[in-house]
């Protein structure tokens, strides 16, 4: 079984930066494939970016390339995404999930941890 927490999130202005943690337990964090989803209100949760087991790569959404970084501390056993330049249109849940596919995912259906999820607002 793993456990994801993530922290992080907040009140931060258009411009600005945020970096969300996923520290995981019950197994370590580079023999998963690890994401990050988001919900705004009233929307299906999407897909943000992804690092697969071990890091060989990265994938990330259309519309935060350039913007977001998902990086990997295995001696923490923790996951973070680095967003910058965010938008109003940024704000949500985010959720960190970690999948047992050995290649990054986009699809929430092929993730099979969740955390609880941490609220990003930005305002203009």
């Amino acid at each position: 079984q793993v456990q994801l927490v993530e922290s992080g999130g907040g009140l931060v202005q258009v411009g600005g930066s945020l970096r969300l943690s996923c520290a995981a337990s019950g197994r370590t964090v580079n023999t998963l494939t690890m994401g990050w989803f988001r919900q705004a209100p009233g929307r299906e949760r999407e897909f943000v970016v992804a690092i697969s087991r071990y890091g060989g790569s990265s994938d990330s959404a259309d519309s935060v390339k350039g913007r977001f970084t998902i990086s990997r501390v295995n001696a923490k056993n923790t996951v973070y995404l680095q967003m910058n330049s965010l938008k109003p249109e940024d704000t949500a849940v985010y959720y960190c999930a970690a999948s047992p596919a050995p290649t990054t995912r986009t699809s929430r259906y092929e993730y099979s941890y969740w955390g609880q999820g941490t609220q990003v607002t930005v305002s203009s």
